[in-house]
């Protein structure tokens, strides 16, 4: 018993320990700023404080650590506002080929290298193959698309 009453700070080191491995678990950063607490904790055993005063140490350097650090952490390592444009998402804003006259209701086009059904959107005017789109949504497997303006062409002499 004197052993560990000597070497307070090793459980101390354990328990941060098994708070990080269950924060690999979780990813939440709640069980790591634990850790950082028993940590302090540990910190406060090996200076040699009591008992009472490390359990006081590793609370309020945990709880400061919660509402401070996790905060900064979670905005950092989650983004919800970014959408990354990946999978359908990510063809919004690109430029297709018409493959298939493209009205309201129907058409083909080329897209990423893929063959899309396409329409247009509403009140576009009808675009025939060999046009250029640009895609403005994907609803299901159909691109809706407006026609990308051509530069005007200026007659040679």
């Amino acid at each position: 018993m004197d052993w560990l009453t000597d070497n307070a700070w090793l459980g101390w080191v354990g328990i941060a320990l098994v708070l990080a491995a269950i924060e690999v678990a979780t990813v939440d950063f709640v069980f790591l700023m634990f850790a950082g607490g028993a940590l302090a904790g540990a910190v406060a055993a090996a200076l040699g404080a009591p008992f009472f005063f490390q359990v006081v140490v590793a609370v309020v350097f945990a709880l400061l650590l919660l509402f401070v650090v996790r905060p900064m952490l979670k905005n950092k390592f989650t983004d919800s506002i970014t959408d990354h444009h990946i999978g359908a998402a990510g063809l919004v804003g690109r430029e297709a080929w018409v493959l298939q006259a493209v009205t309201d209701t129907d058409g083909r086009v080329k897209l990423a290298g893929e063959t899309w059904s396409a329409r247009l959107a509403e009140g576009g005017e009808p675009v025939g193959p060999g046009d250029q789109v640009r895609v403005i949504a994907i609803h299901g497997a159909t691109a809706i698309v407006v026609p990308v303006p051509q530069p005007p062409t200026t007659p040679t002499t």
